[in-house]
C-alpha cells in the first residue's frame, strides 16, 4: 500500500506539473511566420516587434518568411501547425480577408483553423512609378495610360494580394486598362520596380518610403483618406483626381486552432504592451503604419467582418484565383 501510495502520489505530481505547461510557457523559441517576402511590409513591422518581444518573454522570436499565394502558403503552415503558442502567424487582410472568396479553393479556414490573438495595425500603401515612365502625379499617369490602354504594366506581390486588389480597384474606378505582372512576394517586385522592368507599384508605406527617398523611383500619392505625417508631401489619391478612392491594409497575430487560453491572454497582453510603448508607437508612425491592439475577441470580429466586407468587392469584380 506505501508503494501503491508513493506511485499515486507522483501521478499527481506529473499531471499537476503539465497542467501548469501555460504558465511555463515559453520554453523554447518562437517561430512567427510572415507569409509575404523578406522586405515587405509586413516583414518590416513584424522585425520592429519582434526583438522587444523576445525581451518580454525570455525566448528568442525567430521571422520565417514563407510568401506565395496571397499569403495562402504562410497561413496554411500554421495553419496545420500544433497549437502550442511556438507557431504563430503574421496575418493579413490578404490571408484572413480577400483570399477567402478569391481562391476557389482554400488551403484552410481562415476562421475555424486560426485563434485571433490581437490586430496589430494598418498601413496605407504609396502609388510608386519609375521615374522612365515620365509621369509625376495621379492625373498625368490616368491621361497617360488612357492614352495607351494595355499598354503600361504594374508590380503586385502576388495574385489576390493588397497591392494587386488596391490596383485592380484604381483601374476601375478611373477607368484605365493597366497589365498586371504578379510577383512572389514584395521584395522581387520592388525589385524589378527599381531596374525599371516594371512601371507602377503599389506597396505600404514603411517598405516604399525607403526607396522614395532614395531617388531610385517616384512616389506619386498614398491610399489612405487623408495625408500621412510620415510623408506629408503626397497628397491622396482621393485628391489627386479619383473621389472617395481609399484603401488600407491590416496585419495581426494569430495562432493555430485550439491553443490554450493562458498562451493567448500572455501573448495578447505582451503584444498590447509592446504596441503601446511610446517609441514603437512613434517608429511605426513614422514610417506610416498606425497600431491598433485589440482582445482576441475583437480581433475575430474584425476577421469576420473583413471576410463579408471583401465578398462582396471580389464578386463584384469578377476575380478570380484557382
Amino acid at each position: 500500500m506505501k508503494i501503491s501510495s508513493q506511485l499515486v502520489l507522483s501521478a499527481l505530481l506529473l499531471a499537476a506539473s503539465s497542467s501548469a505547461f501555460p504558465q511555463a510557457y515559453p520554453t523554447k523559441p518562437i517561430r512567427i511566420v510572415v507569409p509575404l517576402s523578406a522586405g515587405g511590409t509586413t516583414d518590416v513591422v513584424m522585425r520592429l516587434i519582434s526583438p522587444k518581444l523576445s525581451e518580454s518573454l525570455g525566448q528568442q522570436v525567430v521571422i520565417d518568411n514563407r510568401p506565395g499565394a496571397g499569403g495562402n502558403i504562410g497561413a496554411n503552415v500554421v495553419a496545420k501547425a500544433a497549437p502550442d503558442g511556438y507557431t504563430l502567424l503574421m496575418g493579413t487582410s490578404s490571408s484572413h480577408g480577400t483570399n477567402v472568396t478569391l481562391y476557389s479553393k482554400m488551403p484552410y479556414d481562415a476562421v475555424n483553423d486560426f485563434t485571433p490573438i490581437t490586430l496589430v495595425g494598418y498601413v496605407p500603401f504609396i502609388m510608386m512609378v519609375h521615374p522612365s515612365l515620365g509621369v509625376t502625379s495621379v492625373k498625368e499617369l490616368i491621361a497617360l495610360a488612357k492614352s495607351k490602354p494595355g499598354q503600361i504594366n504594374y508590380a503586385s506581390s502576388g495574385n489576390g494580394t493588397s497591392s494587386h486588389l488596391g490596383m485592380e480597384m484604381l483601374k476601375t474606378m478611373a477607368g484605365i486598362d493597366l497589365i498586371h505582372i504578379p510577383y512572389k512576394g514584395t521584395a522581387p517586385a520592388n525589385q524589378d520596380l527599381l531596374a525599371g522592368h516594371v512601371s507602377i507599384q503599389f506597396d505600404g508605406v514603411p517598405a516604399a518610403l525607403p526607396f522614395i527617398r532614395s531617388g531610385k523611383v517616384r512616389g506619386l500619392a498614398v491610399t489612405s483618406p487623408k495625408r500621412i505625417s510620415a510623408a506629408p508631401e503626397l497628397p491622396t489619391i482621393a485628391e489627386s483626381g479619383v473621389p472617395g478612392f481609399e484603401y488600407t491594409a491590416w496585419v495581426g497575430i494569430m495562432a493555430p486552432a485550439g491553443i490554450p487560453r493562458e498562451i493567448v491572454a500572455r501573448l495578447n497582453t505582451e503584444i498590447t504592451r509592446i504596441l503601446n510603448l511610446p517609441e514603437i508607437k512613434d517608429r511605426l508612425l513614422a514610417l506610416g503604419f498606425e497600431a491598433a491592439p485589440s482582445t482576441p475577441e475583437q480581433f475575430a470580429t474584425h476577421i469576420k467582418a473583413e471576410i463579408a466586407k471583401w465578398e462582396k468587392v471580389v464578386k463584384a469584380s469578377g476575380a478570380r484565383l484557382d
